[in-house]
């Protein structure tokens, strides 16, 4: 008795692994358009100075901040897909001037103001952003992720 119940499993057992599969079908990612905003955020500047007090050293000559300020994008981390369209609001609330630069893109972001621009993810790859404006580099970074058409269900 034992026996053939082990038997009549291990048959269920192959028909379930030989048994007919289906392969799902591939499915096909429709691009859409996606509004992203971003906006410029001070992180360690001068103006902070009478808050900080150590970042007057920071800032000063032979400091670790000389020349620099510390500024980030939030968020600083973008992620699409390949083929979207992407309608940035890029708001930089400084007063300092900005820039967004992606690839074949560069966006000026003036003081104080709200940047509308569109942009479409051609292809599926990890880009850097930053802003372009020397004592803002290599802190003001991020990136945006475009992820394969093929590796996303709609």
């Amino acid at each position: 008795m034992k026996q053939s119940i082990m038997i009549a499993a291990g048959i269920a057992f192959l028909v379930g692994c030989t048994g007919s599969r289906t392969t799902p079908a591939p499915h096909s990612y429709i691009p859409r358009a996606r509004e992203i905003t971003v906006t410029t955020v001070p992180l360690l500047v001068r103006e902070q100075q009478s808050v900080f007090p150590f970042l007057a050293k920071d800032f000063g000559k032979g400091g670790v901040l000389e020349g620099k300020e510390v500024y980030a994008f939030s968020p600083s981390t973008l992620a699409v897909v390949e083929g979207d369209t992407i309608h940035f609001t890029l708001i930089n609330a400084e007063d300092d001037e900005h820039s967004f630069v992606l690839p074949d893109l560069l966006v000026p972001l003036p003081p104080q103001q709200t940047t509308r621009v569109t942009y479409v993810a051609k292809h599926a790859g990890i880009y850097p952003i930053l802003c372009a404006v020397p004592k803002h580099l290599p802190m003001m970074s991020g990136q945006l992720i475009v992820l394969a058409g093929s590796s996303v269900a709609n």
